[in-house]
């Protein structure tokens, strides 16, 4: 591919790219790593497309798939999580309406696991099956992960917005 089409498909994609890794990682150096590695594998596998019009979604599922690879090397998804504790960002509790921005911090909030089910799952729309599978873990684990996101998302969402609004 030539280097000035390279470059105009990195300046489309990658503030994209970013929040997408940004909706799975915390830490500002994995996203970056995370994000090279994802564009290097989406440039060299390009031949692999088979339909352009689908070429988004596909540079998409490639950096969630390089979230997930970095997240498996160091998350332990089976962990309880009764006793998670989430910080407290009053900062972001200023507007009484939930935007897309807002949704983002509360969601890097949970912990690691959490976090990576429920975005795959709400966002990204796969299955508990298949959330197993892409993360060796059981379709009961996911869920459990899935129903503790978003029961502190909901916590998180009363203590900074609607209390505060009254």
């Amino acid at each position: 591919m030539h280097r000035d089409a390279q470059r105009q498909v990195y300046e489309m994609l990658a503030p994209k790219l970013y929040r997408t890794c940004k909706r799975y990682l915390k830490k500002e150096e994995e996203i970056e790593e995370v994000l090279a590695d994802a564009f290097y594998t989406i440039f060299t596998k390009m031949d692999q497309l088979k339909e352009l019009g689908a070429f988004e979604a596909w540079a998409r599922k490639i950096t969630v798939n390089h979230c997930l690879y970095q997240l498996k090397r160091n998350v332990n998804f089976n962990l309880y999580l009764e006793d998670t504790k989430l910080s407290h960002h009053p900062e972001s509790a200023a507007a009484t309406q939930l935007e897309e921005e807002d949704l983002l911090n509360l969601v890097q909030q949970l912990p690691e696991g959490c976090q990576a089910i429920f975005n795959l799952f709400v966002i990204e729309g796969y299955g508990h099956k298949e959330i197993a599978e892409m993360l060796n873990i059981s379709e009961g684990t996911s869920k459990s992960q899935l129903n503790v996101a978003k029961t502190k998302l909901k916590e998180l969402v009363n203590r900074l917005y609607y209390q505060q609004a009254r």
